[in-house]
């Protein structure tokens, strides 16, 4: 036996079982796809079972994309809510990154508090925040609502400003369960807990920073903030390309945080879209599945380019 053909076939068998863990469910999803498969159908029993002799072609595809109204909301919803958080963590991960990148005292407690968000569980997070922090009677949103209104209620009898604030509106607090609000309840929510891993990554992408460039800068007079622009942004141009295809690959696949905040009233993917359609109508759904497949892997081929262009400068 050659050298080369006893490593290949030590690690056949960790190769074969990744493969059918990958393929077999694929093909169940692209067969039900094909199918009339309906779980509770009084009408048509054979529909409830799996068979090929349900065969329905390309009709649950065309059921998706023409005659389910929520299909392109999902999917819109889904390109929106991984888009904006991708926005807010790679912003707001730059600029605590940078913030923390120096020596002050309690550095290490306080890397350890911002990380530390990223290990809440989803669901965990997503109870925390739409109860405790967003709820508009009980929550933190409700309470620094009324906190504001009882001071401008307070300072209508201080003279000179006393006319202004007669004159300010009673706000109203924002119901985060709303159909208007719900999607930015995720986005919040999910933003405060990937945020860390940003920060994260680019922290320590900036331990390697190049400091005799930046010091060379100091003595020409460079501006702090045309150092970030031509040295940090440059040198963070791969951590920040990772971070973007790294999360794309996880948002489009949440969940929980949509089920906990509204059950999906105004902000469902693609993933929750599926999760209705698999309580009755399996064939609707693993059409809905091979779809979302479909949209993921070209976001996936578009940020693989991103990347690999980055890598490759």
């Amino acid at each position: 036996m050659s050298s080369r053909a006893l490593p290949r076939l030590l690690q056949a068998p960790a190769v074969v079982l990744l493969l059918a863990w990958m393929l077999v469910p694929l093909g169940m999803t692209l067969f039900f796809s094909f199918i009339r498969y309906v779980l509770n159908n009084l009408r048509r029993p054979e529909w409830t079972t799996p068979s090929i002799e349900n065969w329905r072609g390309f009709g649950n595809y065309e059921y998706v994309l023409y005659k389910a109204k929520d299909f392109w909301l999902a999917a819109q919803n889904s390109l929106i809510i991984v888009g904006s958080i991708i926005f807010v963590t790679v912003i707001l991960g730059l600029a605590i990154a940078v913030l923390i990148n120096r020596t002050f005292p309690g550095r290490g407690i306080v890397r350890v508090l911002l990380i530390s968000p990223f290990f809440v569980m989803p669901a965990v997070n997503a109870v925390l925040w739409i109860n405790m922090i967003l709820d508009p009677v009980l929550g933190l949103n409700g309470l620094a609502v009324e906190g504001l209104n009882a001071m401008a209620a307070s300072l209508r009898d201080v003279p000179l400003l006393g006319h202004f604030f007669s004159l300010w509106p009673e706000i109203e607090p924002v119901s985060f369960r709303a159909t208007q609000t719900a999607a930015l309840a995720v986005i919040i929510m999910v933003s405060w807990q990937w945020t860390p891993f940003a920060v994260l990554i680019f922290m320590t992408s900036l331990q390697s920073e190049d400091q005799q460039q930046k010091e060379a800068a100091i003595l020409d007079g460079v501006g702090a903030w045309a150092q970030f622009r031509y040295l940090t942004i440059p040198h963070l141009a791969r951590p920040i390309a990772i971070v973007v295809m790294i999360q794309a690959i996880f948002h489009l696949s949440l969940y929980a945080e949509i089920e906990i905040v509204s059950r999906g009233n105004g902000n469902k993917n693609l993933p929750y879209l599926i999760g209705e359609f698999a309580s009755n109508n399996i064939g609707a759904a693993s059409a809905t599945g091979i779809l979302a497949v479909i949209m993921a892997n070209i976001v996936a081929i578009f940020l693989l380019r991103i990347v690999g262009k980055s890598l490759m400068d």
